[in-house]
């Protein structure tokens, strides 16, 4: 058995739900102090955080990933157990296999085999990892983030280990993410006899007219690098269950998905003049994940970009496609970022699994990442 296929095993066993670690950061720690990296807890609340450096000067080359996993779902559709691992015709199976586990492993194992090499490397190697990307985002990297700040620590480049290919391994990798603006709506209306609409004021159907213009609306037409700003509702809940009754308050939640042609402000404020311009009675709460940011071809995606091609043969599609990662809180130190990983058409189901050969062409990819950079 490969080495990163038995440290990826040994994260899986740890059931590290967000935001429990669960001792995976205990056992990539003590791999990498034994590679000579100086260790750094920084717990905060249930979080635990770890920053780990090896080096002196720069530049800093900083691998970044999460513990943490999402829930397992019903464990009657699971084919094995969801943290025992289970290899099934070079298939490896569990909770986090995908998502992120192999590409924490990837990263230890890549580093472990370049220091050997290159003990006297140029610059800095770091590891920022957390146990909290899967949930609330507040205590994780964010947080890590803020003491580095204040310590007028930098990070010139950043490789997060999140599953960015899509069909095959190393066919996309991402350097942006779009902005995530949240909302949650209150619709007000009269609640009443379902045979009285004249004494009642029905707030589904005061809001459908508004629900119909928000979803057609032309927010923009993205750009080279990113697309198109989307709305989309995630949730719709009024009535009290009878179906006689005309409901008092309708419930919504929604989101934006956006690019750096928007600004959190611009986009509130047109979803306000839509409403208002349909005059419902509302109350609206906003919510933002994280703003939109982009890394331009810089030494880290070149780097990426010519270790994969020689890893695979034909180099990677540039994206900024998908969900928030938490590069958004990295970018903000001025970093370079790459995320690149194993393919995400398993992340956050049922069954998770992963290719071992993609887990063996990942460490491959990141060591000669580091070859290229620090060598």
């Amino acid at each position: 058995m490969s080495d990163v296929l038995s440290l990826t095993e040994q994260l899986i066993r740890c059931p590290s739900i967000s935001p429990k670690d669960a001792g995976c950061q205990d056992i990539i720690a003590g791999r990498l102090e034994k590679a000579g990296f100086t260790i750094e807890w920084m717990p905060f609340g249930e979080v635990q955080n770890c920053w780990a450096t090896r080096g002196q000067g720069s530049p800093t080359l900083c691998f970044a990933g999460h513990t943490d996993v999402v829930p397992t779902g019903p464990l009657e559709a699971w084919l094995t157990d969801p943290f025992t691992p289970s290899v099934q015709d070079g298939v490896l199976f569990g909770r986090g296999a995908d998502d992120m586990k192999s590409g924490l492993a990837a990263m230890v194992t890549a580093t472990e085999s370049f220091v050997t090499n290159n003990p006297h490397h140029q610059g800095r190697i770091a590891f920022l990892v957390t146990s909290d990307e899967e949930g609330r985002s507040v205590e994780g990297t964010l947080k890590v983030v803020e003491e580095l700040k204040s310590r007028h620590e930098t990070i010139d480049w950043c490789l997060i280990g999140e599953p960015s290919s899509e069909h095959r391994f190393g066919d996309t990798i991402k350097i942006g993410r779009r902005g995530s603006l949240s909302g949650r709506l209150r619709i007000e209306g009269i609640q009443g006899h379902i045979a009285y609409p004249h004494l009642a004021d029905n707030p589904i159907h005061r809001f459908a007219p508004a629900l119909t213009e928000l979803c057609a609306h032309h927010w923009d037409d993205g750009n080279e690098h990113f697309q198109p700003t989307s709305f989309q509702v995630a949730n719709l809940n009024a009535g009290t269950g009878a179906p006689n009754v005309i409901p008092g308050e309708l419930h919504a939640r929604f989101n934006l998905r956006f690019c750096p042609l928007q600004t959190v402000e611009g986009l509130q404020a047109e979803v306000s003049r839509i409403l208002d311009r349909h005059q419902l009675q509302y109350q609206l709460e906003w919510f933002i994940s994280g703003l939109p940011f982009y890394s331009p071809p810089g030494p880290l995606s070149e780097a990426a970009v010519a270790a994969l091609t020689e890893t695979m043969g034909a180099p990677p599609k540039l994206s900024t496609g998908g969900g928030t990662s938490d590069g958004r809180f990295i970018a903000t130190l001025g970093t370079q970022i790459v995320e690149l990983g194993v393919t995400n058409q398993t992340i956050h189901q049922v069954n998770e699994r992963v290719k071992v050969e993609e887990i063996i062409y990942l460490e491959k990819t990141y060591e000669r990442i580091l070859e290229i950079l620090l060598k």
